[in-house]
């Protein structure tokens, strides 16, 4: 009965905890970065507002300019043509850059990436004008509970409020005014307008907005060339893409000759509504192949506006019930739930996997690096939050897009490097590809990458235990990445006498975002992050053919990943004021200014470390978190997880890093930490604010996990870096071995414990308490533990209450 009560307390716990976290504006907010992020994970709306009018931007994770440049394919020298012309160089040379051959030929392989497509294609805006000598914008919320935003107005002194939310399940905003005492509807504004993107490609066919003489209702269809170079006039193209934008739009106020609006060309403006009914819209976006789009398609009718908000505010409600914290540390508490708000306004089931900026674009924001997929951390890190926050289902776009970029990755290491397999490339677009879009020989060969793009299908099998994902989704592409990496490694070049040791090794490799390609190949070996995430990738094969049963079917590849596995390079450390610390390669200054924390991944995301280590290892760990210099943009999430891991995670200092990142929208940008590495003291700090909204940075809430509940080594571990003299609680984050675990934190100690779990797996915790534990299983079962590790048989769907254990 007490598990039945709690349950029924807790099924709308994260629904009410996060209402208490509005996200708020005062004044008119017309900058893109200030105003309001909406979203259903495929559409994607940014709510700005002036002095004069609301104006909404519209963007969508599958809508791309798909344009693709793949030339000099036949240019392009292989592997083994690249890496010979590398070794007979002299090892003495400042910069490979200085000889002559090589800077042309990066040039020639970067040529098709220097293109400014393929790239997120922003989907139009949409302006509503208000009079401002009836009415003063006065500020806007969010409420991240069911994802509704208001925006209050005084009109005629009297407070209205305009209420915007995206449908759950459509790609569509629904807008209305409503008297704020009476909730009677009023009409506010003048005027709606529909703009295509001022940045729209000019070769592009132009859409234009039609306005429909009866209804009013003004849309615009634009088409996406699948070709890259658009033909004028334009014939279509079987494997053209567009989107269309429409709005409807009921109850306009009466619009007063004004000199501005005399400028507005009569097409785009929307006929009087009718004064007494109020205002009242809904725009909708398509999206598809060209020749699947409805020209004549139109948002549903404005009678479907209370359905569609009490949908969309169950289908919220459904996601905040999967798990939930309640912090003592407000900001803390708050930073949890914003983020994981921005997380489903941002991703989602079905869509194609965000990229850099997600899914809010306007002119060229969003369009840096392509807003594309980087391998070496930038598109693997929002997925990090869905494993503890319980969103499996958020991971999934993720599978999607490796399954995206398998083809090519298969293609490249057959054609490339001669070798079998499949490497997974450096940079990758959710576009048509049939060649590696950047093969530039120094951030391509960044070998980590590839047992880096299919860590997170191995995770998603552990928190779930899920045989079928892990045999029909993730061991092929686990399969693949083991095959090259064990052909690379037992290359001639990367073991043997010349070597001196008897090592397979990671050679040649590049760290990532550090050195390129050093003469003599000097700083190119055996580098941190590539053995520490091969390592994990080949006992995860392993077990996973274990699981399988496919230790027989697999015997070659395995006996294969044994060999290398025992004759497996040390990691690289150097002697640091903090005493001995691991640095990205041997021979490496302690002291250098990284970019990617490479120190500390052996914590994470390699595993290897953390609170489980033998005490010399954990040391050195924890000497590489508390030594390592980073230069900012790229750590926010990644250095502090490793902090948490270790139990050495500074929370206050931790929040003062969020408070500088922070945006007025409630999200995190990348800043700038420090110069003495790639940027100089004249640099701007703040240069990638304004590129886009950062969607790695939504994965913040996963630091937070960490400190509350650790399951990374299979042991559950309880409040491992949360202070003693603060309360702590959370329910349902999930665990490895498919467990959902609620927990309370009070007076410096853990007060209790509940497990569900899923898969009928064996649960082992770390115990909390010196005196034992007492264990209450649902079936009526008890047990008395002691000791530092408690252990208990599971069955599928049953829940475990863990208190302490108190003498009789």
């Amino acid at each position: 009965m007490q598990t039945k009560r709690r349950n029924e307390i807790n099924k709308n716990r994260g629904y009410e905890r996060a209402k208490k976290h509005p996200i708020s504006f005062n004044g008119p907010a017309p900058d893109f970065f200030e105003g309001a992020l909406l979203g259903n994970g495929g559409l994607g709306i940014v709510v700005t507002t002036r002095p004069d009018a609301v104006m909404l931007h519209f963007g969508h994770n599958n809508v791309w300019d798909i344009r693709l440049a793949e030339e000099h394919r036949d240019e392009l020298m292989t592997f083994q043509e690249v890496y010979d012309r590398f070794a007979a160089l002299p090892a003495d040379l400042s910069r490979l850059t200085d000889h002559p051959w090589y800077k042309p030929y990066c040039e020639l392989a970067g040529q098709n990436y220097s293109k400014s497509y393929p790239k997120p294609m922003p989907c139009g805006s949409l302006l509503l004008r208000y009079d401002r000598r009836k009415a003063e914008l006065i500020g806007h919320t969010v409420d991240i509970a069911n994802g509704r935003c208001t925006i209050d107005f005084l009109m005629d002194g009297k407070p209205v409020v305009f209420e915007l939310f995206v449908e759950a399940e459509h790609d569509r905003l629904w807008m209305n005014v409503c008297d704020a005492a009476t909730g009677a509807l009023v009409a506010l504004f003048d005027e709606v307008k529909l703009i295509p993107d001022p940045e729209t490609p000019p070769e592009f066919p132009q859409a234009a907005v039609v306005t429909r003489e009866i209804t009013g209702i003004q849309s615009f269809t634009q088409i996406l060339p699948f070709v890259e170079n658009p033909s004028a006039p334009y014939i279509t193209q079987p494997k053209d893409k567009a989107f269309r934008l429409a709005v409807s739009a009921s109850g306009l106020s009466a619009m007063k000759e004004h000199p501005l609006l005399n400028q507005t060309p009569a097409a785009n403006r929307s006929p009087l509504g009718i004064h007494e009914h109020g205002f009242l819209a809904c725009a909708e976006l398509w999206e598809g192949r060209y020749n699947e789009i409805d020209d004549e398609a139109l948002p549903p009718d404005l009678s479907s506006f209370n359905q569609a908000k009490e949908e969309s505010t169950a289908i919220w409600q459904d996601y905040w019930s999967r798990s939930s914290v309640v912090l003592e540390d407000e900001f803390l508490e708050q930073i949890w739930y914003h983020n994981l708000y921005f997380y489903n306004c941002a991703v989602k089931v079905g869509v194609t996997c965000p990229g850099l900026f997600a899914n809010w674009s306007y002119r060229t924001i969003g369009a840096d690096w392509h807003g594309d997929y980087h391998m070496n951390y930038n598109t693997q890190q929002p997925f990090w939050l869905a494993f503890s926050s319980n969103h499996l289902d958020k991971h999934l776009p993720y599978v999607d897009m490796v399954d995206h970029v398998l083809p090519v990755s298969r293609a490249w290491a057959r054609d490339y490097y001669g070798l079998s397999g499949a490497y997974f490339p450096h940079s990758a677009y959710p576009v048509e590809m049939s060649m590696m879009p950047y093969p530039v020989p120094h951030w391509g060969w960044e070998i980590c990458e590839t047992p880096w793009t299919v860590q997170s299908l191995w995770w998603h099998y552990l928190y779930s235990m899920d045989e079928t994902f892990l045999r029909d989704r993730a061991f092929q592409p686990m399969k693949e990445a083991v095959l090259f990496i064990v052909d690379y490694m037992k290359r001639p070049e990367a073991q043997g006498e010349h070597w001196g040791d008897d090592h397979y090794h990671i050679f040649p490799t590049v760290v990532p975002e550090l050195y390129e390609i050093s003469p003599g190949f000097a700083k190119n070996k055996d580098c941190l992050i590539d053995l520490t995430l091969t390592r994990f990738l080949l006992n995860a094969f392993t077990q996973a053919c274990g699981v399988l049963e496919r230790i027989e079917s697999e015997k070659e590849l395995l006996e294969n990943v044994k060999e290398i596995l025992s004759h497996f390079p040390s990691y690289p450390t150097a002697e640091s004021r903090n005493g001995p610390v691991f640095v990205s390669v041997e021979g490496e200054d302690p002291d250098v200014v990284y970019n990617v924390p490479i120190p500390i991944t052996t914590v994470f995301p390699g595993e290897d470390h953390g609170l489980h280590s033998p005490e010399e290892e954990y040391q050195t760990a924890v000497n590489s978190y508390l030594n390592h210099r980073n230069e900012g943009g790229n750590e926010l999430v990644f250095y502090h997880l490793a902090g948490a891991r270790l139990g050495v995670l500074d929370l206050e200092r931790f929040k003062r890093q969020i408070q500088y990142c922070l945006l007025p929208n409630g999200t995190c940008t990348d800043r700038v930490l420090m110069s003495g590495g790639r940027y100089d003291d004249t640099d701007n700090f703040d240069f990638m604010s304004r590129m886009g909204i950062w969607f790695e940075n939504f994965a913040l809430p996963a630091v937070i996990n960490e400190c509350l509940l650790q399951s990374y080594n299979g042991n559950l571990r309880f409040f491992p870096n949360w202070p003693n003299g603060q309360k702590a609680e959370f329910h349902t984050l999930r665990a490895v071995g498919a467990f959902l675990v609620s927990a309370a934190f009070s007076n410096g100690e853990t007060e209790w414990i509940e497990i569900e779990s899923e898969a009928g797996t064996s649960l082992s915790f770390y115990i909390p308490w010196a005196e034992g534990a007492l264990c209450t299983v649902s079936s009526g079962k008890e047990y008395v533990l002691s000791g530092s590790i408690g252990r208990i048989s599971t069955t599928p769907g049953e829940t475990i209450t863990i208190v302490k254990r108190y003498d009789d």
